[in-house]
C-alpha cells in the first residue's frame, strides 16, 4: 500500500510504502517541544519505503543530536519526518500521512509523560533493548 503525505503548505511531497516498521507515541521532552504537543504520534519506515516526490528544495533539517534528523518544510515550517540514522529508520510524522490507518503499538519514553494515558499498550520507561534502551516496562 502507498500513501501521500504532505506539509502545511503542500510544496513537499513524499509517499511512504509498504507497511511501518511500527506505529505508536513517543512521549520524551524533545519530540514534546518538536512537536509542540504532549505526545508524539510516530509511524517507523525502513528509509528505502519513503520517498520524497514533489518540493525536495524546500526541505530543511535541524539536527540536535546525532540520533534525529528533523526535516520540515522551508517554506511553511510543517514537519515531515525524523531520519534515525542509528535505528536505520525513518519517522513519517502520523499526522503527516492522513490515510495511513494510525495504530500505536506502544509509548516510548514514557517516563517522562506529561499525558497519562490508559490504553492498554505497553508503556516503555525509554526504548525497547532492540534500540538501545532498557526495554523496561512501566506500569498504567
Amino acid at each position: 500500500m502507498t500513501h501521500i503525505g504532505r506539509c502545511f503548505c503542500g510544496a513537499v511531497e513524499l509517499e511512504v510504502s509498504g507497511e511501518p516498521e511500527a506505529m505508536g507515541y513517543c512521549h520524551c521532552q524533545s519530540c514534546r517541544s518538536w512537536s509542540g504537543g504532549p505526545v508524539n504520534a510516530f509511524s517507523l519506515w525502513k528509509p528505502d519505503a519513503v520517498r520524497v516526490t514533489t518540493g525536495s528544495e524546500h526541505i530543511a533539517t535541524f539536527q540536535k543530536t546525532p540520533l534525529s534528523q528533523r526535516q520540515y518544510c522551508a517554506k511553511c515550517g510543517g514537519h515531515l519526518m525524523t531520519n534515525h540514522p542509528t535505528l536505520g529508520l525513518v519517522d513519517v510524522f502520523a499526522a503527516t500521512i492522513p490515510t495511513l490507518a494510525f495504530t500505536p503499538g506502544v509509548h516510548v519514553n514514557y517516563a517522562e509523560t506529561v499525558l497519562p494515558m490508559r490504553d492498554g499498550l505497553p508503556k516503555l520507561k525509554d526504548f525497547p533493548a532492540s534500540f538501545g534502551g532498557s526495554g523496561e516496562e512501566i506500569p498504567e
